[in-house]
């Protein structure tokens, strides 16, 4: 009896293997955290910087380190979390995540960047390069488009959809900065075929705007501020009904701005319904409210 207690003993005192593997990811992970730190100055200077020059310059170098930095094995697990100007968004199937961000020009548009990194189960770097290609989709919301030549935004939710549909995807919201007039909200569709990432389905229904639609694009104001989110209570994407101060101005989207009403999409059978003058019990708060103005990120 003795001998058994001791051996269960020194057995308790023997790592499984699990718990190894575990330890030596984490210790291999160790070396982000000085890289983590060249990406959080490069990604400080890609937004505050008043030169537009240095905003570029440190992007590209940016996107460098990022790649060399994203090819320790098992980089997947590491948070970054301290890159606050950087959005980073995991799916909620673990598959893969989306780093995107953008730089401001000085005639304030915007140019976007990004990468989708696949969770990899030998821990090896597998990633879909994002390649903002926005001034030559003439019809963005007509158009399927691939990582190559992406209609650029800053994403900052992600919802999967698996159910009743013949290609799995999903559905991304994301912060679109346009011009010094207005800014764009759009909702993304994501799905992985043949070794290639698309953007772009025609999964809504409704209204005859928005019906057959490959994606949603909203444009408004600069100055406004526009609540676009996922409701997962009522399974439905809650948002602010845009409209021009006076009727006589339909059409010029740079003077649109909310009313005080909200409509949605709401999902049913893999599709997303158009639903107008949704009645909330409580008004939504505006989670992607960061996203309003770039520089608000500052202080996450």
């Amino acid at each position: 009896m003795k001998r058994l207690i001791l051996f269960l003993f020194v057995l308790n005192l023997i790592p499984g293997k699990s718990e190894a593997q575990h330890s030596d990811n984490n210790k291999s992970l160790q070396p982000l955290f000085s890289m983590q730190d060249s990406l959080q100055r490069l990604s400080f200077i890609m937004i505050n910087d008043s030169i537009e020059p240095q905003r570029y310059n440190a992007s590209y170098t940016f996107i460098k380190t990022l790649v060399n930095t994203l090819k320790t094995p098992y980089s997947f697990n590491f948070p970054f979390d301290s890159l606050k100007t950087v959005s980073i968004q995991t799916a909620p199937d673990k598959r893969f995540r989306i780093f995107s961000w953008h730089v401001m020009n000085n005639d304030g548009s915007y140019r976007y960047y990004g990468t989708i990194q696949m969770n990899n189960a030998a821990g090896k770097l597998e990633m879909f390069p994002l390649v903002d290609y926005t001034p030559a989709i003439k019809n963005p919301q007509d158009t399927v488009t691939t990582n190559d030549k992406w209609f650029g935004a800053q994403y900052y939710k992600i919802i999967s959809v698996s159910s009743n549909v013949l290609t799995p995807y999903y559905l991304l919201l994301g912060w679109k900065g346009n011009t010094i007039k207005s800014t764009k909200k759009v909702i993304e569709i994501l799905y992985f075929r043949d070794g290639k990432a698309y953007f772009g389905m025609p999964v809504f229904d409704g209204d005859k705007d928005n019906a057959g639609k490959k994606r949603i694009v909203f444009e408004y104001d600069r100055k406004a501020s526009m609540l676009l989110n996922f409701e997962p209570s009522i399974g439905t994407i809650v948002f602010d009904h845009l409209a021009p101060p006076d009727p006589k101005l339909k059409g010029k989207y740079e003077l649109y701005g909310p009313d005080f009403s909200y409509d949605g999409f709401k999902l049913s059978n893999g599709r997303w319904k158009f639903v107008q003058d949704l009645e909330l019990k409580n008004a939504p708060t505006d989670q992607d409210d960061n996203f309003n103005d770039p520089k608000k990120m500052r202080g996450n």
